[in-house]
């Protein structure tokens, strides 16, 4: 049985998704951009607070089905430039508590995401 999880703390979906759904202990979030979810506009003043606004709203997401970023065990970041990816990964890793749990994880270099945002980050966490 699935159980979906959404958020008013966390953007809501542009398209036919939900922000999050929970099947046999794992919880699976649609990729996250940062919209930021009080606003409705975009935060991209630079790709530390993008990427920031993107994390926090995973994190929403993850509150809103109780989890946490310790619960992460699969991680995919979009970027649509690979020389974003040292800014990118600095922000990432400091929403995890310690560098022996980091999660599985690819980065993909994609020629465009939705809205012209630079990073769109995905994830998989399970209990147990």
């Amino acid at each position: 049985m699935k159980q979906i999880f959404n958020t008013n703390n966390a953007p809501a979906p542009i398209g036919p998704y939900s922000q999050a759904v929970k099947a046999n202990g794992f919880l699976f979030l649609s990729g996250q951009v940062a919209i930021n979810p009080q606003t409705g506009e975009l935060t991209q003043s630079s790709i530390a607070e993008e990427t920031h606004q993107v994390m926090r709203n995973i994190k929403a997401v993850l509150l809103e089905a109780s989890y946490n970023f310790n619960d992460v065990v699969k991680t995919t970041i979009f970027l649509t430039d690979m020389d974003l990816f040292a800014e990118v990964n600095e922000v990432y890793g400091s929403y995890f508590e310690s560098s022996s749990n980091f999660p599985a994880r690819e980065t993909v270099a994609v020629k465009g995401l939705p809205k012209g945002v630079n990073v769109e980050i995905s994830i998989i966490a399970c209990k147990g």
